[in-house]
């Protein structure tokens, strides 16, 4: 069975996920971890549980979500791992950083790269993936039928949408991927979002404005 930890780390209070199950082998989604105390409070909890870092996934490439990229593939000697299409987000990622003022860490290139209806497995346990985009070009979102839960990233969030007016983004395709990928999957899928509170996908069926 999949636990899942959520750290709140950065300046833009980014949820970074860390998955394990009953083998020790973890995933670490979106390491927002910015400076050595927040590096320090993800490796304390890898190591006070035993934990094996497996895999480095990105929902997708905005400087927030990927802060500790650098840190976490060096550390736990990881290879990064996005979908293709998010490649222009992640390219651009120290140049957005200076432009806020971030002392931000180079993060490793990709060494693969992440499709619809891939399966991430770890332990005894396997993710699935969905292509999602609209906030970013190559947003993705992680997903386990068994247990009945999704890491979307900016996609969806509690009461709202991820932002669709940043480089790459479209609102009409970010809709679309919410309503034809994400609401399929059913109403007690738990939405572990990217930023604030968790959902439920049949709370923003219900009350979601944007939807």
């Amino acid at each position: 069975m999949i636990s899942i930890k959520t750290f709140v780390f950065g300046p833009f209070q980014e949820n970074t996920y860390l998955l394990y199950d009953e083998t020790k082998e973890c995933v670490i989604i979106d390491p927002g971890c910015y400076d050595s105390k927040e590096q320090a409070e993800l490796e304390t909890f890898i190591s006070s549980n035993n934990l094996k870092p497996v895999k480095l996934l990105n929902t997708h490439c905005h400087l927030d979500h990927i802060f500790g990229n650098g840190f976490t593939a060096a550390k736990y000697n990881l290879n990064l791992e996005i979908n293709k299409d998010e490649t222009p987000v992640f390219a651009s990622y120290l140049s957005s950083s200076n432009m806020y003022g971030f002392n931000a860490a180079p993060s490793p290139s990709p060494s693969a790269y992440l499709k619809e209806n891939d399966i991430i497995k770890f332990g005894n346990s396997t993710l699935e993936m969905l292509f999602t985009p609209g906030h970013t070009p190559g947003s993705i979102t992680f997903y386990n039928s068994k247990q009945k839960f999704m890491i979307t990233g900016d996609v969806l969030f509690y009461g709202s949408i991820g932002r669709s007016d940043l480089p790459g983004g479209d609102s009409e395709t970010l809709i679309s991927s919410i309503k034809n990928k994400l609401l399929p999957l059913g109403d007690d899928y738990k939405v572990y979002c990217g930023h604030g509170p968790s959902t439920t996908i049949g709370f923003e069926r219900m009350n979601n404005p944007f939807l």
